[in-house]
């Protein structure tokens, strides 16, 4: 048993390596075949323009006016929050607002010249006297009383995600799931509905069909695959609490219409919250949609490079005051370190977003004409019939593309294990570009029955790209395809 077990790990160290090894230059064979994968993908993409974005229009180029996208900040819109305004004295888009937003007037990192946020570690406050203690307790004065309650550092990376969301108030949290917790349990009361899609994130999911029940709330999966009749009928049959969903979908990308939904629950006094963790604050905005508040797992885009967890929720002060008193019960406040990496990878989150949006892109229309891939699932393509909402209320479609591969599940596996750049893993949004097959990650051991009815099937596989080489992930993904 050790003996194959260190066998296993030879193995792995030995992947890892050919994936990190310097390249010595290629021989005639492998120039020749270079250049024949590269025509292969010319012929895919006939026509294509791999500048274009999934609107159609071109890189600085401005987008259709048929479909406009989620204004900016540059709009210089009246209700733009004042976090955003303070960061840097004027209206500023998302790539100035993710550098700059909350870092400079009235910041933790004010008072210290330094231009890096600094971490404040204390998890206790002092007050100069009972007279600063007292202007603390009725508003008057800006600080701080116990690590759990709020964190200098912390706050920096709220004011830097409202900004970015065009919120009043963000809080953030030890973990998304943390964040989902307690805005349902903030939320919704006893004797509430909740209303949720059908493919809503797994966990989130059965915490509301298996938690919330316990405590007197009722809740209500609908599809919104087809149309808004099935919202609309649970709506028209009683009071509901909030309408729950994610946009994008994991894995198969659906896209809500959050201004149609939004419309639909408001005129029934009914919440909208949506989980954007796959599409990003640069890629779409809930917020300005009609939704009343968007969540997200911190992890994945935000903070962008597999190696912190935590989550956010954003929306008006009224609402993210409720959330944040459940939160302080439930003590899911997120450490200085952790906030202060997630503000340096924040950083740098359009120019990763944008970078995966065109990987993903130029990918998934490469993908969708080879002849060993059946289906490709990705609201930037003009097949996907998710691709007009899409281009309504998104600024790009982000870096996740899912696909059928035409194969079983032990072919797949063969591509799976033939690729050399993506690793295989869990997640999304990172630097590293990820891949995973769901039937073996997340189904393995589960009935068909449960796979058929969450739309995974054995020949599935979902990409996470990251911030490689299109070139590179492109060559790599087609040498796995011949595997097959």
């Amino acid at each position: 048993m050790a003996k194959s077990s260190s066998l296993v790990m030879k193995a792995s160290v030995q992947r890892r390596r050919r994936v990190h090894r310097p390249r010595r230059s290629p021989t005639r064979p492998e120039r020749a075949a270079t250049a024949a994968l590269q025509s292969h993908e010319k012929i895919l993409l006939a026509g294509v323009d791999p500048a274009a974005d999934m609107f159609g229009s071109h890189a600085g180029c401005p987008p259709s006016p048929e479909y406009p996208v989620v204004p900016d900040l540059d709009d210089c819109v009246d209700d733009a929050p004042a976090a955003a305004a303070a960061a840097t004295g004027r209206c500023a888009s998302d790539e100035t607002l993710a550098v700059h937003a909350g870092e400079k007037l009235g910041s933790a990192a004010a008072e210290t010249d330094s231009i890096a946020t600094p971490i404040v570690s204390g998890t206790t406050h002092w007050f100069r006297d009972s007279a600063d203690l007292v202007a603390f307790r009725e508003g008057r004065r800006r600080s701080f009383e116990y690590g759990r309650y709020g964190n200098p550092t912390v706050k920096v990376l709220e004011e830097k995600i409202s900004a970015l969301e065009r919120a009043e108030a963000t809080l953030v949290t030890s973990s998304g799931m943390n964040a989902i917790v307690a805005t349902l349990l903030a939320l919704v009361p006893p004797g509430g509905h909740v209303v949720a899609t059908a493919d809503c994130y797994s966990e989130a999911r059965a915490f509301i069909r298996d938690k919330l029940s316990k405590m007197g709330i009722r809740s209500t999966f609908v599809d919104l695959d087809d149309d808004m009749e099935a919202l609309g009928s649970v709506l028209d049959e009683g009071e509901v609490t909030m309408f729950y969903a994610d946009s994008m979908t994991n894995p198969h990308l659906k896209v809500v219409d959050v201004p149609r939904v939004a419309e639909l629950c408001h005129r029934r006094g009914a919440l909208v919250c949506i989980d954007s963790t796959l599409a990003s604050p640069i890629n779409q905005k809930p917020l300005t949609l009609g939704a009343d508040v968007v969540l997200h797992s911190a992890t994945k885009y935000i903070a962008g490079h597999h190696d912190v967890i935590a989550g956010c929720v954003s929306g008006s002060e009224a609402l993210i005051s409720r959330i944040r008193a459940w939160h302080h019960d439930l003590g899911g406040a997120i450490s200085p370190n952790a906030a202060y990496m997630i503000i340096r990878g924040l950083k740098t989150m359009a120019l990763r977003v944008e970078a995966q949006n065109r990987t993903a892109l130029r990918m998934a229309r490469l993908l969708e004409k080879h002849p060993k891939i059946e289906r490709v699932y990705y609201p930037g393509l003009e097949s996907s019939p998710w691709h007009g909402v899409a281009r309504r209320q998104m600024a790009g479609a982000g870096g996740v593309v899912s696909l059928e591969v035409a194969s079983d599940m032990r072919g797949v596996m063969r591509f799976v294990d033939a690729l050399e750049l993506p690793l295989i893993a869990t997640s999304l949004g990172g630097c590293e570009s990820l891949v995973q097959q769901p039937a073996v990650m997340s189904y393995w051991g589960k009935s068909d029955e449960e796979k058929a009815k969450n739309g995974i099937k054995d020949n599935f596989v979902r990409f996470s790209f990251g911030i490689e080489k299109f070139e590179d992930l492109r060559d790599d993904i087609l040498q796995a395809l011949e595997k097959i």
